[in-house]
């Protein structure tokens, strides 16, 4: 899967936040609701212009943030 497909950055749009294309539903909300253990199930419910390939795509999209960018951790 391409998560290009399924996520735009527009400054017009969320203040250039990342968001599933077609809507203005964040990136960051889609992991939010995941990292508090929802179910892809609730999300879709909650967010009805949401799809099962987009949730992926976010998923998809965090990843391959994290392989780019190392955050410190404090030990």
């Amino acid at each position: 899967m391409n998560w290009r497909n399924y996520i735009t950055v527009d400054p017009k749009i969320c203040h250039g936040q990342a968001c599933i294309t077609g809507t203005r539903i964040m990136v960051s909300v889609v992991l939010d609701n995941l990292a508090e253990n929802l179910e892809m199930q609730e999300i879709l419910k909650s967010y009805p212009s949401l799809t099962k390939e987009a949730l992926q795509a976010a998923i998809n999209y965090a990843a391959e943030l994290a392989r780019e960018r190392v955050i410190a951790v404090a030990a």
